[in-house]
């Protein structure tokens, strides 16, 4: 195991031996003992997905396809994909939209007003 921690060790060096002096400096700043050339990148917000494992992207077309009407505004358009990232990253402010529609809709079934 120790090799393979010495052979990582030599690849950093390399890595860091090849930069430019500005670079090195600035992992210098950092901590060297701290960088990790290896690390993997981190997911892209796109790629976050809901309960349904659907994209933002994904979920505002199938929306956009199920309405009945294929005309709607671009304000409506807009407050799809403003609801839908919303969702998707779980905001406050767009879930208690989410749940107030859904209680309005509920509450005008009740008096059977839908």
């Amino acid at each position: 195991m120790s090799k393979s921690i010495s052979d990582d060790e030599a690849r950093k060096k390399a890595i860091f031996d090849a930069m430019s002096p500005r670079r090195q400096k600035f992992i210098q700043k950092k901590g060297y003992e701290n960088w990790n050339p290896f690390e993997e990148p981190k997911d892209p917000i796109d790629i976050r997905k809901d309960g349904t494992n659907r994209t933002t992207q994904m979920l505002i077309g199938e929306f956009l396809q199920s309405k009945k009407s294929k005309e709607y505004s671009s304000a409506y358009q807009r407050g799809v994909i403003e609801m839908a990232v919303g969702i998707i990253n779980n905001d406050d402010r767009f879930i208690g939209m989410y749940e107030f529609a859904i209680w309005h809709q509920n509450l005008l079934k009740k008096e059977t007003l839908l």
